[in-house]
């Protein structure tokens, strides 16, 4: 079993210059990234540590990771987004997993040993929206085994020829959870395993919670006539 990592980027130098130098590449098959066109030094910066730096062929996180299995010379990729809020360990985990047999894999924010970064706050309304999302996904879609609590979390993998057979479609950012709404309507098998999430260490989010909330929405209508 080889495995790939990938890391998703867009201004994220921060995140970089922290996470890259504490991943150790050799317990990897092949370690490259997928750039959404940073201007921030990204580029730069990933290409004078040596990892290869592929520019997505069009906008949106799905064909980011579209991409990323496009370069995979591997038979599992993970995705990783460098912003220094999770440990970068955590990406070694995989690799077990996927020998054991499963076809997508999720560090998760959700399970009992999780840490999500709104745990310490009293409303967790990106955390509700997310278990909530996950709920339903797994009444409408699951036809067996376990469901995944962490629907949104960019930090996972799949074997290569799973990723091929999902076909991801163009409602960015609808990627991870189509992942798992995909694995729950093909009969895939899957698993999660616990995260420790704290904020990111610069910049914010790209994805902001009420129009990103209201594209998720719409894709799972959408999912449930997919053909």
């Amino acid at each position: 079993m080889t495995v790939a990592l990938c890391l998703i980027t867009w201004n994220e130098i921060a995140g970089c210059r922290h996470d890259v130098p504490l991943i150790d590449r050799k317990r990897f098959d092949q370690v490259f990234c997928i750039d959404g066109g940073s201007t921030d030094g990204t580029i730069e910066y990933l290409t004078e540590q040596g990892i290869p730096v592929y520019q997505q062929t069009a906008q949106g996180l799905n064909q980011a990771c579209k991409d990323g299995a496009a370069h995979c010379d591997c038979d599992a990729l993970v995705f990783f987004h460098p912003k220094g809020s999770v440990p970068v360990e955590d990406a070694y985990r995989f690799r077990e997993f996927f020998e054991d047999g499963y076809d997508l894999v999720v560090a998760s924010r959700m399970l009992s040993d999780s840490r999500n970064e709104e745990d310490v706050k009293l409303l967790k309304p990106r955390k509700w929206f997310v278990l909530a999302l996950a709920r339903l996904a797994a009444i409408l879609f699951k036809r067996e085994g376990n469901y995944i609590k962490d629907v949104l979390h960019g930090f996972r993998g799949m074997r290569k020829d799973k990723f091929d057979e999902i076909n991801i479609s163009d409602h960015s950012p609808s990627v991870d959870i189509e992942m798992v709404c995909r694995s729950y309507k093909l009969r895939m098998r899957r698993i999660e395993f616990p995260t420790k999430e704290k904020e990111r260490i610069a910049g914010t989010t790209h994805f902001k919670a009420i129009p990103t909330g209201k594209k998720l929405i719409k894709y799972i209508f959408w999912e449930i006539v997919r053909k």
